[in-house]
């Protein structure tokens, strides 16, 4: 369940969490879509988010519509390497490279 860039994420425990999307990407290879996601709030408590991912049908109106888990190792080598590639972009979006950068220490950006 999709509102306003937030979804609503049952947890292993049957708990409602309410979700951040983070974004959401087709594969053609695997022919499924994705979407990664964070519980709101967690962004406020510490500087390492839980990023939770699953796979997802699209409804009508190309929002998240059901979610169901990523099946395969391959799946989830997809998902860390579009995860790596979304966070370095996010690093360069955000930097500005004036020696007080928000990014980890494996920035490109850092003056040394």
């Amino acid at each position: 369940m999709e509102k306003e860039n937030k979804l609503i994420y049952i947890d292993d425990e049957g708990n409602e969490v309410l979700c951040e999307i983070l974004f959401t990407f087709d594969s053609d290879k695997f022919k499924r879509s994705y979407v990664l996601f964070y519980p709101v709030g967690s962004e406020e408590q510490d500087d390492d988010i839980e990023v939770l991912a699953a796979c997802y049908h699209p409804l009508e109106d190309g929002t998240v519509g059901e979610l169901t888990d990523i099946e395969t190792d391959e799946e989830w080598k997809l998902v860390e390497e579009t995860l790596q590639t979304f966070s370095e972009d996010e690093c360069d979006e955000d930097c500005d490279c004036d020696d007080d950068c928000d990014c980890d220490d494996d920035c490109d950006c850092h003056h040394e």
